[in-house]
């Protein structure tokens, strides 16, 4: 047995195959290519399979990790798929986007004297290998029970919310303001990283379990959340996100050529201006592009406009590169990909010409202070140091705010300070009866793996909310 183990543990990590970055920083085909089943099987071949893994400990929704990869070890690609499933919903959504590094693989033991098991890897290619093999075979649902459910947002709190339910017996409608459900999934994550026929299939997969969808639906706007309860709703789950756009509030930010990162990656994204002239979605391309800002969404804005045809790519960040909140093989890529990091440099004000058209910006460099409350080291600006950038196109990725659309519609739901809305983080209840939220519209932006785990706490709770009352 020893001498088996041994052997175990010389396996070196099986690296993802990937589009060549002088290939992909021109198109929008996904850059990991995937594993093959035989690449598969050696990966989860490294797992030790342990007793206690801290690994689920790691992850917000609790998939048995060691479970799921045992069916891949073993050839029964089927089994590690409906393993996924009883725990996620969107394998393979977070085999893509999940930051596995901070958490099931950052826990892993195999890790601690080598490389971790690739999990993300693996859960992509379970979901992967069904949706394009499988026989469509469902879950088992529960018996109907006669209660309805509406699930307002169908990003990825809102359908881990209607995954469960109506896997329970519940009559579950998912109710999406735009014309594609998907939520952030769709709107702001590239094709590049999360081909959107994915998304669509994970959401055919829950309305083929028997959730309704239905777009173009603006609760808040179109029907109220007591409008809701009158047409015979019993439970009411908010998802609605942080997609409120948050400037910087400079001099000359209404000059031609700034826009939000929220609203060019929709444009890019969800209304697919990257396929122009085959769709007919305008978006503005810069030959000299600057991204503020530097986590996901700063470097999904910037590989989006070297994609779209920029000569130069900068992303401008205040503070240093250990403070990037990023994932890291986001920032690997894009500087693969040929996008420069301007780091320690703070905008101060935006310059254009007589058109009204961005040209420039005024910048200052910057150096680390003492920590600030996040325990991230305060930029302190160096005097005398302004300089001035080119640029035509200015893309603001600092960060978003709470969807105001529904939450001021509905008075008698107590909200923080930021306006995002006030839940029990063990249930997500708020303080309206009947109403439950999760996701960023509760914590703010964060990850799509942690809005899951909020969207599973909460259908917990309404689940026996339906059965027992409040």
């Amino acid at each position: 047995m020893a001498e088996k183990k041994e052997k175990k543990e010389k396996i070196p990590r099986q690296p993802m195959p990937e589009q060549k970055p002088e290939i992909r920083r021109r198109n929008f085909e996904e850059v990991p290519i995937g594993y093959t089943p035989e690449t598969a099987m050696l990966e989860a071949s490294r797992c030790l399979q342990c007793k206690k893994p801290s690994c689920v400990e790691g992850c917000p929704v609790q998939v048995d990790i060691p479970g799921f990869i045992g069916f891949i070890k073993d050839g029964d690609f089927t089994g590690a798929i409906r393993h996924l499933w009883t725990k996620n919903s969107l394998p393979a959504v977070c085999g893509r986007v999940c930051p596995q590094e901070i958490q099931c693989e950052g826990r892993c033991v195999v890790g601690k004297k080598g490389e971790p098991v690739a999990i993300g890897n693996l859960e992509r290619f379970a979901a992967d290998y069904e949706r394009k093999n499988g026989s469509g075979d469902l879950p088992p649902k529960q018996s109907p029970t006669g209660k309805k459910v509406a699930v307002v947002g169908s990003g990825p709190s809102g359908l881990t919310v209607a995954g469960d339910l109506v896997v329970k017996g519940h009559d579950v409608t998912v109710m999406e303001a735009f014309h594609k459900p998907g939520g952030v999934l769709v709107y702001g994550i590239p094709e590049f990283r999360l081909p959107k026929e994915i998304v669509f299939s994970e959401v055919n997969f829950l309305e083929r379990l028997g959730a309704k969808v239905e777009c173009n639906t603006v609760v808040g706007r179109t029907v109220s959340l007591d409008e809701l309860f009158e047409e015979g709703y019993d439970a009411v789950y908010l998802g609605v996100g942080a997609g409120l756009p948050r400037f910087m509030n400079l001099p000359g930010e209404n000059l031609i050529g700034i826009l939000s990162a929220n609203e060019y990656l929709t444009r890019a994204n969800l209304m697919k201006a990257y396929r122009f002239p085959e769709v007919d979605t305008p978006i503005p391309i810069g030959k000299d592009v600057v991204v503020l800002g530097a986590g996901n969404v700063a470097m999904d804005s910037a590989r989006t406009a070297m994609r779209l045809g920029a000569d130069r790519v900068r992303i401008v960040y205040r503070r240093s590169r250990e403070e990037m909140p990023a994932r890291g093989a986001e920032i690997h890529h894009a500087e693969e990909e040929g996008i420069e990091l301007f780091l320690l440099t703070n905008p101060t004000k935006f310059v254009g010409n007589e058109e009204g058209r961005l040209t420039g910006m005024e910048c200052l460099k910057m150096e680390l202070g003492e920590p600030d409350e996040s325990g991230r080291r305060s930029p302190v600006a160096i005097e005398g140091s302004e300089f001035h950038m080119d640029c035509d196109l200015v893309i603001v990725a600092v960060g978003s705010g709470a969807n105001p659309l529904l939450t001021q519609s509905t008075p008698d739901m107590k909200l923080n300070k930021w306006g995002y809305i006030e839940a029990d983080p063990e249930t997500g209840k708020t303080t309206k009866k009947g109403v439950w939220a999760g996701g960023d519209i509760v914590t703010g932006a964060a990850t799509v793996i942690l809005a899951m785990g909020a969207g599973r706490k909460a259908a917990d709770s309404i689940h026996e909310y339906l059965t027992w009352g409040w």
